[in-house]
């Protein structure tokens, strides 16, 4: 289905595409960033947070992964987040400071994805609770995909507001 070549492009993808975005919602006041827009997750920045979740969640489960990726450690004594809508920062600057830790860790633990890891099966639980089990290609595949449709709706809400984020296509992406 896909390669570690594939989630290493991926995960650099991602931590563009989140610096691009993360620059220019960065020249908003925080009062803009909240307020309410109508998004799945309602601002800007409940978007962005939201994004923030959902990688915290699927990194840990990743953790758990019999492959034991290394780099993933870090996550051991942070707490699982309870709601997809969970604030995890109310100000702009921590929560770009988190996202560069997160993009950063996703980067690392690509380099450490073997194909036999990426062939396993991945054992978690969704929010409800209930056991789940998929092939970690799948998971990641969701996960990117994940990441550039609430980016594509963050770059809307900018879009609305005057403000462009540039060329958002992965193709766009300079070179390594």
């Amino acid at each position: 289905m896909i390669s570690c070549d594939y989630v290493r492009h991926m995960a650099r993808y991602n931590r563009w595409m989140n610096d691009k975005l993360y620059a220019v919602a960065g020249t908003l006041p925080q009062t803009v960033l909240d307020a309410e827009r109508g998004a799945f997750f309602g601002s800007i920045s409940g978007t962005l947070n939201h994004l923030l979740v959902a990688d915290t969640i699927w990194l840990k489960r990743l953790a758990a992964h019999p492959a034991g990726f290394a780099c993933l450690e870090t996550l051991r004594d942070i707490a699982m987040p309870a709601r997809l809508d969970l604030p995890l920062a109310n100000d702009f600057a921590v929560l770009q400071a988190r996202r560069r830790q997160l993009d950063a860790l996703i980067v690392q633990w690509s380099l450490e994805l073997t194909p036999a890891a990426l062939g396993q099966v991945l054992d978690y639980h969704n929010m409800r609770g209930e056991a789940q089990s998929r092939p970690l290609a799948e998971v990641l595949v969701h996960l990117f995909n994940h990441q550039t449709h609430h980016r594509g709706q963050v770059t809307t809400l900018l879009a609305q507001l005057g403000l462009d984020v540039g060329a958002t296509d992965l193709i766009a992406m300079p070179a390594a």
